[in-house]
């Protein structure tokens, strides 16, 4: 148990921060929701943030009670890497990165006012990326031709 429970800590606040985000999504949909979703440049979104909603709320819980733990870890890096992608890069670059552009809500831009605005984001995505480490998934891996019987 000793060993185990710095990662279990890990587990709770991830699961947290994903279970309340898409709770939020909900609740507050124009600021949280679709409306951000929409502001971001999302297609559909008033289809899409439901659906992340329903994606966070679920794993969320998932990884807070250890169940599936893996499988929802790589679908809440999906979320995150999508966040990252579309909110974040942008501010990194300093321009638009396709649809998605700088927050006009973001001061800096470059390499510190990146770290500055994904510094929850980046917390989220390595302890994502240690709780499936840790899950014992696999990656499944096709074998080459010459190694078929």
């Amino acid at each position: 148990m000793r060993r185990n429970f710095p990662l279990l800590l890990v587990r709770i606040i991830t699961g947290v921060v994903f279970l309340t985000e898409g709770i939020l999504k909900f609740m507050q949909p124009d600021e949280l929701g679709s409306g951000r979703f929409a502001h971001i440049g999302f297609p559909a979104p008033h289809l899409l943030a439901p659906v992340v909603g329903v994606v966070e709320i679920i794993s969320g819980a998932a990884v807070i009670l250890n169940l599936y733990t893996g499988e929802a870890a790589v679908l809440l890096l999906c979320v995150i890497i999508t966040a990252l992608t579309t909110t974040k890069i942008p501010i990194l670059l300093g321009h638009p990165l396709g649809r998605f552009g700088v927050p006009k809500s973001s001061p800096h831009t470059g390499l510190l006012g990146f770290l500055h605005e994904a510094r929850t984001d980046l917390a989220m995505l390595f302890s994502l990326v240690a709780i499936l480490m840790d899950s014992g998934m696999h990656v499944v891996r096709p074998r080459a031709w010459w190694q078929r019987r």
